[in-house]
């Protein structure tokens, strides 16, 4: 038998030298979420109803490389001293605010090109148009 859980069809990176560096050889952008995946309504809606859905997944996964800031709260979700500090730098440099949900949409070298977060008015069509309205900038 097999298990299956929700989670998003993306293959989320962790760390943001490496999800630049696989961009930079793949040609893509960057999609940086930052994320309270146990606390935040609006950031489980988004990434159970748009980021998981397949229609999302089939025109993002050849366009961005995926990179997540998880700040959990629960211990049973408790991520490691290590990517706790590089979530942290993640949050300094790109959202000092520490809002939640939010996407931001990174060129090859790091710029930041549009950001979004949950907008209930959006269903999947409405972030694929989004998304593609920042491609034009920055590069």
């Amino acid at each position: 038998m097999f298990s299956f859980s929700i989670a998003s069809a993306q293959d989320w990176q962790y760390d943001l030298d490496g999800a630049l560096a696989l961009a930079k050889e793949k040609d893509q952008k960057v999609v940086l979420f930052f994320t309270g995946s146990d606390w935040c309504p609006p950031c489980i809606k988004l990434e159970k109803n748009v980021l998981s859905s397949n229609e999302f997944s089939e025109f993002a996964d050849q366009k961005y490389v995926w990179l997540k800031a998880d700040f959990p709260r629960r211990k049973k979700n408790k991520i490691s001293k290590e990517q706790k500090k590089k979530n942290k730098a993640l949050a300094d440099r790109y959202n000092k605010r520490m809002v939640f949900p939010v996407i931001l949409i990174l060129n090859k070298e790091g710029l930041v090109l549009g950001a979004t977060g949950y907008r209930r008015d959006l269903d999947v069509k409405g972030y694929i148009s989004l998304l593609t309205s920042f491609d034009s900038f920055g590069d």
